[in-house]
């Protein structure tokens, strides 16, 4: 069986406008896409002071990354760091990192950092436990 990202190819992103993959990027000079990444169908994201997504991330459907929220006026990068993994309908607010390999699972609100090799999840996203290796 082949692996599904065989012939993965950076998407191309037009400002504001939906991907092949039907997901939206504001203030796309902002976003540092890594390899292999798989963001699901109808995220939204706002690279306005940065969002990096390092090699084989993974981002469920219909989540949002903000950068800059104008509720509170936060703003910072947001930093998903290899191998972690998004559960669909989440949220990631401004400059949070998430760790390498770990998970947050759908339906959470991420306000703060998470460590490596971690599952969290939550409203807000709290560390359930660790991942054994």
């Amino acid at each position: 069986m082949q692996d599904r990202f065989d012939n993965w190819k950076f998407p191309e992103i037009q400002e504001g406008k939906p991907t092949k993959y039907n997901w939206v990027v504001q203030n796309k000079d902002g976003l540092e896409l890594g390899y292999k990444t798989d963001i699901g169908a109808f995220c939204y994201i706002n690279a306005k002071y940065g969002v990096k997504l390092e090699d084989n991330v993974q981002i469920g459907s219909h989540c949002s990354i903000y950068s800059v929220s104008t509720i509170d006026d936060k703003t910072g990068k947001v930093y998903l760091k290899q191998n972690s993994r998004v559960g669909s309908h989440s949220t990631v607010l401004p400059g949070v990192t998430i760790g390498e390999n770990s998970i947050i699972g759908a339906h959470s609100l991420v306000i703060d950092d998470i460590p490596d090799n971690v599952i969290a999840f939550g409203v807000p996203a709290k560390v359930i436990r660790k991942i054994d290796e």
